[in-house]
């Protein structure tokens, strides 16, 4: 018997030979989670609001509202927004040749993978990663990742609580206005 028929009655009985792949996990940076648009990017970088960090800079916008162009494209490509966060990372060619770009790269994907918060809010974030993240812990790059995370959390929170304090004020002020003309 062959090395290729011992695998194949080995497959039959659902024993794996020494030498096989493990079997790959799922994973848990589904491309829905990814921004990969470049106009995405440029909204971000434009409307959004950042957050900085000794090895990073994070750039967030909340998707509660597109405008008006954006909703036009996503009508075009039939996309729908998934709910929860979109993360993209960009690292410049100024932060060295594509091996150490590669890696900076690979870090923040880990490290967004290990902290990403669950899909309580809807935004597009992009990280961009400072030369200093080379050399910095692993771990350290995990809490100012998280830590990025927490601070968006917060700061969106607070913004969708006033603006829908906002709106509901404006809404009453609106309705006690007095009339032009039933001055007296």
């Amino acid at each position: 018997m062959s090395q290729r028929d011992g695998v194949m009655a080995d497959a039959s009985l659902g024993v794996r030979p020494d030498f096989a792949m493990p079997p790959k996990k799922a994973a848990r940076f589904p491309r829905t989670a990814r921004l990969l648009r470049h106009a995405d990017f440029e909204r971000v970088y434009k409307l959004g609001r950042r957050h900085f960090s000794a090895s990073m800079t994070v750039f967030y916008w909340p998707r509660t509202a597109l405008p008006e162009n954006a909703e036009a494209d996503l009508k075009k490509s039939k996309a729908s927004v998934p709910p929860g966060l979109r993360v993209g990372f960009t690292v410049g060619r100024v932060l060295g040749g594509a091996v150490q770009r590669n890696r900076m790269k690979r870090r923040l994907r880990e490290a967004v993978r290990m902290s990403r918060p669950s899909g309580t809010i809807a935004a597009d974030v992009v990280i961009n990663p400072k030369k200093s993240l080379l050399t910095t812990d692993f771990s350290k790059v995990l809490d100012e990742v998280s830590r990025a995370f927490t601070v968006i959390e917060q700061k969106l929170s607070q913004t969708s609580a006033e603006t829908t304090v906002q709106t509901a004020n404006s809404r009453r002020a609106g309705s006690r206005q007095p009339q032009a003309g039933n001055r007296s």
